[in-house]
C-alpha cells in the first residue's frame, strides 16, 4: 500500500485523516506540537447547519447569509456545497460521539451568531471546537492512524512529472532530536492552519498559527489567494487578546462604550462590529462586553469557558462586572488556492482548513462556518488524496533531497545574531495592527511594506543564539518568523493592489466596493499578482 502524509493535526487534518483511512489509505499525521493543542480547540461559538431545531431555517438561507457576509466574493457553487452538506456533517459528528448541547426534547441545541438569519450554530456549551477536536482525535487513535508529533515542517519535496510539478514527500525537523527527516508520499494534505500570528499578541490565535504550510506550499510552486482578507474578531479580552466568542452576544450580550451606551447591532457581521468598535476606540472610548443581565446560572451553564477566561485573565466576574474587550486578528480568509477537490496546482498536493482557500468565506467569514468547513472540505481532501495515491505510480527514493535541507538549517545557524528577531517580530506586529488591521490606506501599507523589506534584507544579521540540536525552540521560532515575514510581504502587496473596500479589507482612502474587484487575488512566491473570478 502506498504511503500518505497529512500535515497538521487540527480539525481539518484529523477529518481528512479519517476520510483517507476509511478510503483504504495508509495515513500518517505530522504535527508541530500535539493534536489536542491545535487551533481548532479554541473555537467556542458553534458549527453551522440549517437543522431547524430552534428556528425555521433552510440551506438556502444559510447560503444567502454566507454570500452576504462574504461581500459576494465567495464562489456560489462552493458555498452551496458547504451549506447543503452541513446537516450530514453534523449527523456524522453526532454519530462519532461529539457531545453537543441538547434542547429539552433531546435535539441538538442551536444558537444564533452574527450575520445569521436563524439560530443555526450547533454547540457544546462554549467548548465546541475542543469537543469536536478531541472526539476526532479519539477516533483517529482508535483507528490506528499513525501520529508523528513535534515535527516542524520545512518544505514539500516535488519532482518534475512530464512537465508537471508533483509532490513526493515532505522534509521536517524533528524537534526532539534536531535531525532533518524526509517522509515519502505521493499525496500530501496541507492542514496547518492560518497566518493570524503575523499580528503576534494582537491575535486570538495560538502561537502555532504562523502560516508555515502556506509559506512552504508557495515555495514549492503553489498559488495563494485572497491573502489581504484578515478577519478581526470584535471581542477579544483587552489585556491578552484571548477570544470571547460570539456565543455571548448570541445569547443576548451587549457591547457598551465607557458611557454605558450601545453603539452597534451586536449580531451584525464581524467586519461591521469590529469597525464600529475601532471607531469608538478612536474617540478614546473603552469598550466592554456586558453579559451581567443573563444571570450567573445561565453563564455557568452555557458560557462556562468565557466566565473562566474572564476571571483568569482580566480578574473579572462577568456575572457582576463588565468585560473589557478589543478587536483582534482572528481568522485568515486567504490561503493556498485549491479547486473543488481541495487540490492545489501541484499534483498530489491538497489543502484543507484555514490554510486553504476553497473560496467559501470571500471577504468576511460568517461565524460558525469555519468548523463546518473543516468537516466538509476535510472529508473532500481525504477522499481526493486517497484516490490520487491509489492511482499514482511514483515510487522513487527521495534520500537525495535531504542534504539541501540540512545545509539550509546550518546556514541559519551561521547568521551573526546581531539583531534580536523577537524584537523585530514585535515591531512588525504592531505596525500590522495599526496599519494593516481593521482600517488601512495605501500610504501606510507602502510604509509597512518598506519596513518588511528592510527586515528581510537584514535577516542574515538575526538568526539564533541557541546552536544546540535537541528541542531548539529558538531555531523553530526563527523559522516561523521567516515564514511570517515572507507572507507579510505578500499580504501587503495584495492589500495595496486591491484599491477598494470589501469586508475585512477596509481602505480609508477607497471606501466603496468596486465592480472591477469582484475577483479573487492570486499571488505566487515572487509576489506576482493576477485576478480570477
Amino acid at each position: 500500500m502506498k504511503n500518505r502524509v497529512i500535515i497538521g493535526a487540527g480539525g481539518a487534518g484529523l477529518v481528512a485523516a479519517l476520510s483517507a483511512h476509511e478510503s483504504g489509505a495508509k495515513v500518517t499525521i505530522i504535527t508541530k506540537e500535539y493534536p489536542t493543542r491545535s487551533q481548532t480547540c479554541m473555537a467556542q461559538g458553534g458549527i453551522n447547519a440549517a437543522l431547524s431545531n430552534v428556528d425555521e431555517d433552510s440551506a438556502e438561507l444559510h447560503v444567502q447569509n454566507t454570500l452576504k457576509s462574504a461581500h459576494f466574493l465567495a464562489d456560489y457553487e462552493a458555498v452551496n456545497f458547504l451549506c447543503k452538506s452541513a446537516p450530514e456533517a453534523i449527523a456524522w459528528l453526532d454519530s462519532i460521539g461529539v457531545p453537543f448541547s441538547r434542547t429539552k426534547d433531546g435535539k441538538i441545541a442551536q444558537r444564533k451568531l452574527g450575520g445569521a438569519s436563524a439560530s443555526r450554530a450547533c454547540y457544546a456549551q462554549d467548548y465546541t471546537g475542543l469537543k469536536i477536536l478531541h472526539t476526532l482525535y479519539d477516533r483517529c487513535v482508535a483507528g490506528g492512524i499513525e501520529f508523528l508529533n513535534e515535527r516542524y515542517l520545512l518544505d514539500f519535496i516535488t519532482y518534475d512529472n512530464h512537465n508537471k510539478k508533483s509532490v513526493c514527500g515532505v522534509s521536517v525537523l524533528n524537534k526532539r532530536s534536531g535531525e532533518v527527516e524526509l517522509i515519502q508520499s505521493c499525496s500530501v494534505i496541507v492542514a496547518t492552519g492560518g497566518y493570524s500570528r503575523v499580528f503576534h499578541n494582537y491575535s486570538t490565535n495560538s502561537v502555532a498559527s504562523c502560516g508555515d504550510g502556506i509559506a512552504a506550499a508557495l515555495r514549492a510552486g503553489a498559488r495563494a489567494s485572497d491573502l489581504e482578507f484578515i478577519q478581526f474578531h470584535p471581542t477579544a479580552l483587552k489585556g491578552s487578546s484571548i477570544l470571547m466568542s460570539e456565543s455571548a452576544r448570541g445569547a443576548g450580550g451587549y457591547l457598551l462604550n465607557s458611557k454605558g451606551e450601545r453603539f452597534i447591532n451586536e449580531l451584525a457581521p464581524r467586519d461591521e462590529v469590529s469597525r464600529a468598535i475601532y471607531d469608538e476606540m478612536s474617540k478614546g472610548e473603552s469598550i466592554f462586553l456586558d453579559i451581567r443581565h443573563l444571570g450567573s446560572e445561565f453563564i455557568e451553564k452555557e458560557l462556562p469557558q468565557e466566565a473562566k477566561l474572564s476571571k483568569l485573565y482580566e480578574n473579572i466576574d462577568p456575572a457582576l462586572e463588565l468585560i473589557p474587550i478589543k478587536p483582534a486578528a482572528h481568522y485568515t480568509m486567504g490561503g493556498i488556492d485549491v479547486n473543488n477537490r481541495s487540490l492545489t496546482n501541484i499534483e498530489g498536493l491538497f489543502a484543507a482548513g484555514e490554510c486553504a482557500n476553497h473560496r467559501v468565506h470571500g471577504a468576511n467569514r460568517l461565524g460558525g462556518n469555519s468548523l463546518l468547513e473543516i468537516v466538509v472540505f476535510g472529508k473532500v481532501a481525504g477522499e481526493s488524496a486517497a484516490k490520487f495515491a491509489k492511482e499514482s505510480d511514483f515510487d522513487t527514493d527521495i534520500k537525495e533531497y535531504k542534504e539541501p535541507h540540512v545545509e539550509s538549517l546550518e546556514l541559519v545557524k551561521s547568521y551573526t545574531n546581531e539583531i534580536n528577531f523577537y524584537e523585530k517580530y514585535s515591531e512588525l506586529a504592531k505596525l500590522f495592527y495599526l496599519h494593516v488591521g481593521i482600517k488601512r490606506d495605501k500610504e501606510s501599507l507602502h510604509k509597512v511594506l518598506k519596513s518588511v523589506k528592510e527586515i528581510k534584507q537584514s535577516i542574515h544579521k538575526m538568526g539564533v543564539s541557541d546552536k544546540s540540536k535537541k528541542y531548539n525552540t529558538n531555531l523553530i521560532e526563527f523559522l516561523e518568523f521567516k515564514n511570517m515575514l515572507f507572507l507579510s510581504e505578500l499580504i501587503l502587496l495584495s492589500a495595496i493592489q486591491r484599491d477598494e473596500s470589501r469586508g475585512a479589507h477596509f481602505r480609508v482612502d477607497s471606501q466603496m466596493s468596486k465592480k472591477a474587484f469582484d475577483v479573487h487575488t492570486i499571488i505566487d512566491k515572487d509576489g506576482v499578482i493576477s485576478y480570477e473570478n
